[in-house]
């Protein structure tokens, strides 16, 4: 497993002060405020503003003082220490432990990995296999196991004939 953990995405400037504008990758947007010191392009940052409006959020980081500074963060990662991240109830996972997992199906065939977890109203599962692309939502039915310490997610066969949408 990973050390730190991604909570957000750099997706642009704001302005012209050195603000960013964050796509929220955790549940809630106002969980990146509970952190006060982050990780970006691998360099700890102190972080002196965040703001939440709606589900966007907006952070100042110190040494980043103008919008061409910002710029240069473009597409970068936020991370957080693992030992600083908030408890998980259980059932729950952090998405970087479930990429890379290999999907199995009850019977024993083999789906593919996890490549992509994207949240709508459930989260949806991007699958590369040997026959192509495969997505569907892990509904609760559906999952049957998630071990991530070997890497393995099994999932019911025919739950996911119900579901699942292929692309070749």
């Amino acid at each position: 497993m990973n050390d730190k953990l991604t909570i957000g995405i750099i997706i642009k400037p704001q302005g012209i002060k050195g603000e960013l504008k964050v796509k929220a990758m955790t549940d809630s947007p106002e969980e990146l405020t509970n952190y006060k010191e982050v990780y970006v392009g691998g360099v700890k940052q102190k972080v002196l503003n965040i703001k939440v409006v709606g589900s966007e959020v907006y952070y100042v980081l110190r040494g980043i003082a103008d919008r061409n500074a910002a710029e240069l963060l473009r597409g970068q990662s936020i991370e957080i220490e693992r030992s600083d991240a908030l408890p998980l109830e259980n059932g729950r996972y952090y998405i970087v432990d479930v990429l890379g997992c290999l999907v199995v199906t009850d019977t024993g065939k083999e789906i593919g990995i996890v490549k992509d977890i994207t949240n709508i109203s459930s989260d949806i599962y991007t699958v590369k296999g040997a026959n192509g692309q495969i997505m569907f939502p892990l509904v609760k039915d559906l999952l049957i196991d998630m071990d991530l310490k070997n890497k393995k997610i099994t999932v019911s066969e025919k739950r996911l004939n119900e579901v699942a949408v292929y692309e070749d």
